[in-house]
């Protein structure tokens, strides 16, 4: 067996339009202290407008081991599956093109992966406000938080490591591409989601590795955070159209529920005034533990200003994300698709009987 010096890594990034990122991502890696001689950097981009592009062909002129790959499908899945179709490497890792990572990110994923005999490692993602404003600040304080986003580790951290259902990026063995099959096209998001659950249903085992470190700047202007919200919810719900497997993990449908809650006993109530206290019981249960969660953060930083804005920022989280899960679910059961291929599973289970 290969020692972790002599295995061959390839890093695949998508990447689209990224200006801004690009450079600094590159440059990151760059400064790892891997072995250089036993990498490749595979830029798969998705035809960018801007000098995306071009920067990234200064960079592969100046370092052998950075390419550019072309995707011209333009989505995250075909670059992750154009990547994997070029990659040399045993070990495949997955970086986002608007992160920056510690010196010692590539080597730890290589190590850890096979110290622990895992088929995934992955660590800590510390969100950066790409706005360094205000609101900026308080919106990556929501999406660090577990008031905000629920018990995905990478984004509010562990002690040590833990099995978890997936993580930022992910490093890879090459061979569980082979076993498990590529990224599902179909999902233009929650692609990486719905891989590692079908990873982890195989018998895989994904690891989360807390002082693996990189850095992600997250939308942060307000405008930004609503649609990508919007959009995160959508694609919690609707990847079941394309898989036979639940696509996400049950936290991503929590939204789904409080908001048909919300909206259910709003409209019942109506009706009868029965519905109107639990309807207040879940409304007073969720804004007391907003104000709550929303004072330790002000606490933590110092500053009584976050206190005034970050209930604010919480119910956006929740509540978009939540809308976005129900314009998911209704274009579900309003797709043909989806109820032909429900039909035909159950008439292929009861013809096996």
């Amino acid at each position: 067996m290969k020692t972790n010096k002599e295995l061959f890594v390839s890093i695949i990034i998508p990447c689209r339009n990224e200006v801004e990122f690009i450079p600094k991502c590159l440059d990151s890696i760059i400064a790892n202290d891997f072995r250089k001689e036993k990498l490749e950097v595979l830029v798969v981009d998705g035809i960018s407008k801007d000098n995306t592009r071009k920067i990234v062909k200064e960079y592969a002129k100046k370092y052998s081991f950075i390419r550019l790959i072309d995707n011209p499908k333009k989505i995250t899945p075909a670059a992750l599956n154009t990547g994997i179709s070029y990659a040399s490497g045993e070990v495949i890792i997955r970086m986002d093109a608007h992160a920056d990572y510690e010196k010692e990110y590539i080597s730890k994923c290589v190590k850890y992966l096979y110290k622990y005999k895992a088929d995934n490692v992955g660590g800590t993602m510390i969100t950066k406000a790409r706005n360094d404003t205000f609101v900026g600040k308080a919106i990556v304080f929501s999406l660090s938080h577990r008031f905000g986003v629920g018990n995905s580790v990478f984004r509010t951290g562990a002690k040590e490591p833990i099995l978890v259902d997936t993580v930022f990026g992910g490093c890879y063995k090459k061979e569980i591409f082979n076993k498990i099959g590529l990224f599902n096209e179909h999902l233009k998001s929650s692609q990486d989601m719905e891989f590692n659950l079908r990873l982890k249903k195989s018998g895989g085992k994904i690891l989360f590795i807390p002082d693996i470190v990189c850095y992600y700047y997250a939308l942060s202007d307000y405008k930004s955070f609503c649609k990508n919200n919007c959009r995160n919810g959508f694609w919690a719900i609707y990847p079941i159209k394309y898989t036979k497997i639940m696509p996400v993990s049950w936290r991503h449908l929590i939204p789904l529920a409080f908001v048909s809650c919300l909206v259910g006993l709003s409209g019942l109530s109506i009706v009868s005034s029965i519905f109107f206290w639990p309807l207040l019981l879940i409304f007073c249960l969720y804004l007391l533990t907003n104000i709550y969660f929303s004072l330790k953060i002000a606490q933590r930083e110092k500053q009584f200003r976050y206190f005034l804005i970050m209930p604010f920022i919480f119910v956006t989280l929740h509540i978009i994300y939540g809308i976005g899960s129900l314009f998911g679910f209704f274009h579900l059961i309003t797709s043909t698709k989806f109820w032909k291929s429900r039909l035909k599973k159950k008439s292929n289970i009861e013809s096996s009987k």
